[in-house]
């Protein structure tokens, strides 16, 4: 009987990419916050997990035209659509659930070391 590590690790290493993606989508939202026009972006999370849990390695490959855009919550007069507390918010819970993530593949590895090496 083979171990498959894909297997054995879950979703977690799909959702640590998807997280470091849309970590870095935020950011340039909250670094563009004074640009004039700009239009601030995300991606749906969910969706992509799901793709990628059912097997779509083309869920963890960026198009530009696969990010949406951010619906605003109030009107800007030069057409920036980032709302600072909101990409704050939105960052500060990517990083948890990233976190999160993280210590989830650490014990599924942490497990297999320990049957690997055959202690409990």
């Amino acid at each position: 009987m083979g171990l498959s590590l894909e297997q054995a690790l879950g979703v977690h290493p799909a959702a640590l990419k998807l997280r470091a993606e849309r970590g870095e989508i935020i950011a340039s939202n909250l670094a563009n916050e004074n640009t004039p026009g700009f239009k601030a972006h995300d991606i749906d999370f969910r969706a992509r997990l799901s793709e990628a849990a059912q097997g779509s390695s083309s869920a963890l490959r960026f198009e530009s035209d696969e990010i949406q855009y951010r619906v605003p919550s109030g009107a800007s007069q030069d057409g920036n659509t980032v709302d600072l507390a909101t990409e704050q918010a939105e960052f500060a819970q990517n990083t948890v659930d990233f976190q999160t993530s993280l210590t989830f593949l650490n014990m599924k590895l942490k497990g297999l070391s320990a049957a690997i090496n055959g202690s409990t």
